[in-house]
């Protein structure tokens, strides 16, 4: 039984990002999973950069202290899943494993990087420009 709700961090701005999320929270079958928007939530992204992870090079994925974050999120994030849908059916046989997990990671973040792009957003919603 987990003492703390699993809390996942994800950038609001990729709609590839807000799906996984939105759906993980409502067909994941994680009790208690909690989802925030990195992208929108300034204190939180701020507590997470001075801790070393960076919601613009990939999801965050928080247990209490513990903290997991790009593949190893998505293949934590998976490996708890209980899902009733079918697309997180086949997201959770792809990305529980870990290895593979790392392999697929960067093609998710070259897709949030082309979605960012097409909205105009910058990667790093930190970033101020010149």
């Amino acid at each position: 039984m987990r003492a703390m709700a699993l809390t996942l961090v994800y950038d609001g701005g990729c709609p590839f990002c807000r799906h996984f999320a939105l759906r993980s929270e409502l067909l994941g079958g994680i009790p208690d999973l909690v989802i925030r928007d990195g992208r929108s939530d300034h204190e939180l992204r701020s507590m997470l950069r001075t801790r070393g992870y960076n919601i613009s090079n990939g999801a965050v994925l928080m247990d209490g202290e513990q903290i997991w974050h790009g593949s190893e999120a998505i293949a934590m994030l998976c490996q708890n899943l209980t899902p009733s849908d079918p697309l997180l059916r086949i997201l959770h046989g792809v990305f529980s494993d870990t290895r593979r997990a790392n392999l697929l990671y960067p093609g998710l973040l070259a897709a949030r990087q082309i979605a960012l792009g097409l909205k105009g957003l910058p990667l790093d919603p930190d970033y101020r420009g010149a």
